[in-house]
């Protein structure tokens, strides 16, 4: 693919993943066009003043649950990626129909609005919590993967294709538990839910990079998976906080002991390549032959964060936590043309 001849949208452009994918993109892939839309003016004139600046990108102010403005956001483009979502499971507890409308119908307006303006690839991000969904956020999240899924038979001869990523906790991101310990060392005391919980892990350039080639390599149906390494909670607190009481307060509703990424039912349908897994639609329009050089997984297979075979050390972790606060990522004066 030649990124210099494609016109590319992030939904959700303002967030964390959304200013990372925008630098990448900008410093090494330079599309012809670059299209934030957020409905968040402010964080638009942050990014933009902080030196996220170029003659190709546009700040599109707009909401997903707008379906009107999707159709004029998407004129043009060539590649989307759906980033934007209500993603704090509390905040999704008490305000279902709000977490349904951003995270449900704003899908499937993206879908129309990709449909109809003749976008070429469709990436939506998902989340470990979409897998066997306990709390409102997965269960909406799971909702979207399917229909981002189904939405390449919509689309019929059309070229447009729709695939999702679908990845665990990511470090610097906004609501991660890591700015959290960090402030609580600060009193000497960490507070954690259960001394056994372990989470996948990644860094924001890791997922931004992940997205960037899965839209690659997508046929259109898949459900992109990377493989990534596990860590127990109470590891992170202790490299964060040494010596600093861990005092244990219970597990939170709609929260898990441990995530999962592959479940044993999706993993009859899954092939393994070197980097990712690859869940493969079970629908008739599906091309078995798409990824000939994939490998089927054993059965029993269950790709879970307390299974998994890599694990952080604590140097890994260090290097992980050492740039996590957004507030201490260093930004451009202005970025190269």
């Amino acid at each position: 693919m030649n990124w210099s001849e494609q016109a590319v949208l992030v939904t959700g452009g303002t967030g964390s993943f959304g200013k990372k994918f925008v630098e990448i993109m900008l410093k090494e892939y330079r599309p012809k066009r670059l299209v934030i839309l957020s409905r968040d003016e402010l964080k638009q004139h942050d990014m933009r003043a902080a030196g996220l600046d170029h003659p190709s990108l546009r700040y599109f102010l707009g909401d997903v649950r707008d379906a009107g403005r999707l159709e004029r956001a998407f004129a043009g483009v060539t590649i989307v990626v759906h980033a934007a979502a209500l993603k704090q499971v509390p905040a999704c507890e008490y305000n279902p129909f709000e977490a349904i409308q951003t995270n449900i119908i704003g899908g499937r307006n993206v879908i129309d609005a990709a449909l109809n303006q003749g976008v070429r690839r469709v990436l939506a991000l998902s989340t470990d919590k979409a897998v066997n969904p306990i709390n409102l956020y997965g269960a909406t999240k799971l909702c979207a993967e399917k229909m981002f899924v189904q939405a390449n038979a919509y689309a019929g001869a059309q070229e447009s294709r729709f695939s999702c990523a679908r990845y665990g906790n990511v470090v610097g991101s906004r609501g991660s538990v890591i700015p959290v310990f960090q402030e609580q060392k600060l009193r000497g005391r960490i507070t954690l839910t259960d001394a056994r919980m372990t989470r996948f892990w990644l860094t924001l350039e890791q997922g931004v990079r992940f997205v960037v080639s899965s839209i690659e390599q997508m046929h259109g149906g898949e459900i992109f998976v990377p493989k990534i390494p596990s860590m127990r909670l109470v590891d992170l607190a202790e490299t964060i906080a040494p010596g600093c009481e861990i005092e244990t307060i219970g597990i939170r509703p709609g929260e898990k002991l441990h995530e999962v990424l592959v479940s044993e039912d999706e993993a009859r349908n899954t092939l393994e390549v070197e980097d990712r897994y690859i869940i493969q639609p079970a629908h008739s329009w599906w091309r078995r032959e798409n990824w000939v050089n994939g490998k089927p997984l054993p059965e029993g297979f269950r790709y879970a964060s307390e299974t998994n075979e890599h694990w952080l050390t604590n140097r890994e972790l260090q290097e992980l936590i050492s740039p996590a606060s957004p507030e201490e990522q260093p930004v451009p004066a202005r970025v190269p043309a």
